[in-house]
């Protein structure tokens, strides 16, 4: 599906980005190494981005579930000994 006024291509949608010189120049040659466009580089870096924010986020989750749960120690809450004994010389 082609569509005028650069509206979206088949699922996609283009975006504007401003980046410093130098920095394209380094996207440029980056894309020509590995044979694949600037613009599929910069999809190819913004879905790992995502994967990653993504994996972040469900650790922390888990983690925090951790800590609200922690796991039995095997005391019941009581200490198995007291401070003075584990303390004597």
């Amino acid at each position: 599906m082609f569509s005028c006024n650069n509206g979206p291509v088949a699922g996609r949608q283009n975006i504007t980005l401003s980046l410093p010189l130098a920095l394209l120049r380094r996207v440029k040659r980056l894309a020509a190494e590995r044979e694949i466009s600037v613009s599929a580089l910069m999809a190819e870096a913004l879905e790992q981005l995502s994967d990653q924010g993504d994996r972040l986020a469900a650790a922390r989750r888990r983690s925090l579930a951790a800590m609200a749960a922690p796991a039995s120690l095997g005391s019941r809450g009581r200490a198995a000994a007291s401070r003075e004994s584990l303390h004597e010389r």
